[in-house]
């Protein structure tokens, strides 16, 4: 069999054209299965209650049913006098029906279909011609009906449904000897699907619109939670590369610095530089797939990653910045862990960022406060002078998500954080980072936090 190559232009015309032809053929095949899934139920289907009017549209229906079925009986009672009675009833099963319909729109268009098509042939023989197949009443009940079903059906089946009630009419005229039109009908009825199809093409697509929002909201949300859980794994990352450096040369100078060491102390301490490399090795390939899809990160690669030592620093660039800034630091200080110290500066950078970009010309101070339990920091702002100026905002942006980046930080590491405005208007940032004891912080050389790494990383 000769192998058909798929990239032809002509061959890719006669699959597109097959496919679109198949689509046609299975629609056409599923239109009879679409009526019938629509129309040809009992279901219920209930009209819904209006945001702003409630129930008050429904009790609109039902009035106007019972005084439109009362003219309509009158009507027949007054042109075919004691002979009416059959009318009357199938005029009152058509009030019913428009009842009916505001919870089972597909079986109450049958009901008043079918009452409509047996008052004109019970009334056929009428002395007042203009009054048959569909007397006025008669026309306003079904219209309504109409209306009502076409708001919660397909356009497709909305469209079979008037053609069925103009032809069961058109049946009405040719059985019967008595001349009549079905123009004022066919005109009423067409109008109230057509309105009824926009309508409800309308709702839809605002309720998949509102859909999509949402699930673009929701897929933002994500993506922007991936991205800075990525920037803090890659922040990390150099740090934990740091000490696995330290550890494998330690292990490497270890031995030169005992007189005699044992077989089994070398094998172990080369063990311990093995698992160092190793693991350095691994931490190498997951920064690459961090950073594969990130320029940014690839340039600042090389960067030392920032502690509280260089708070100052963010300080002044902020008061170069034009934003006044008062820090005060209380407590004694203690050795942190640098995965600490880094989420630490970035929570303030981050708060500080956020009261540049939304409270320009407000006063910021940023306390720190070293005690028992943890480290605190609060970063709070005065409420703003002047409106923010969006052409300048984008300047003032950190490195992170703002509050999603804070939040992300400081549960990673056991913290709390609360943020919230302040009486006096302003806004107010803490967060509250557990610190372990002195003697679980790892030993770290005086290159830790200023130089950058480039073993294994």
């Amino acid at each position: 069999m000769p192998r058909v190559d798929a990239r032809k232009p002509e061959y890719m015309g006669e699959r597109v054209g097959e496919s679109y032809g198949m689509r046609m053929w299975h629609g056409l095949r599923e239109t009879p299965r679409t009526f019938r899934d629509e129309l040809g139920t009992w279901a219920r289907d209930p009209l819904p209650r209006n945001t702003w009017l409630g129930r008050l549209p429904h009790a609109h229906v039902v009035l106007f049913a019972v005084l439109v079925g009362i003219g309509d009986i009158n009507v027949y009672s007054r042109v075919e006098g004691s002979g009416s009675g059959q009318a009357r009833a199938l005029v009152t099963v058509q009030v019913l029906a428009l009842v009916l319909a505001l919870s089972r729109p597909a079986g109450a268009w049958w009901i008043s279909t079918t009452a409509l098509f047996l008052i004109g042939l019970s009334t056929q023989h009428a002395a007042d011609a203009p009054l048959w197949p569909w007397s006025g009443f008669g026309i306003a009940l079904h219209t309504l009906l109409l209306f009502l079903l076409a708001l919660r059906v397909s356009a497709p089946a909305a469209g079979f449904a008037l053609a069925v009630t103009v032809l069961s009419g058109a049946l009405n005229l040719l059985l019967a000897s008595a001349g009549g039109s079905l123009t004022g009908g066919t005109i009423a009825f067409t109008t109230a699907v057509v309105v009824g199809v926009a309508l409800r093409s309308s709702r839809v697509a605002r309720t998949r619109l509102s859909a999509q929002q949402v699930l673009t909201a929701e897929e933002r949300s994500r993506r922007t939670l991936l991205e800075e859980r990525g920037r803090i794994a890659r922040e990390l990352h150099d740090v934990v590369a740091h000490h696995m450096s330290v550890i494998s040369i330690q292990a490497q100078v270890a031995p030169h610095l005992v007189e005699n060491p044992s077989d089994e102390l070398r094998e172990h301490l080369a063990g311990i530089r093995q698992n160092a490399v190793e693991a350095l090795t691994e931490l190498r390939r997951v920064l690459g797939v961090l950073r594969a899809e990130d320029p940014a990160a690839e340039r600042g690669a090389d960067a030392p990653q920032p502690t509280l030592d260089r708070l100052g620093e963010l300080l002044d660039n902020v008061r170069a910045a034009g934003v006044t800034v008062d820090a005060t630091t209380t407590g004694e200080p203690r050795p942190m862990a640098p995965g600490i110290e880094l989420s630490a500066y970035r929570i303030v950078q981050e708060a500080l960022s956020n009261a540049m970009r939304h409270a320009p010309g407000a006063h910021v101070r940023v306390e720190i406060r070293h005690q028992a339990g943890g480290l605190t920091l609060r970063v709070a702002n005065t409420p703003p002078t002047r409106p923010v100026d969006q052409a300048a905002a984008p300047l003032s942006q950190g490195p992170g998500h703002g509050l999603l980046g804070m939040r992300e930080r400081t549960a990673m590491l056991g913290g709390e954080l609360a943020t919230g405005p302040t009486p006096e208007g302003g806004y107010e940032v803490t967060a509250t980072l557990p610190v372990p004891s002195p003697t679980a912080v790892l030993p770290t050389s005086s290159t830790s936090r200023n130089t950058p790494q480039k073993d294994g990383t």
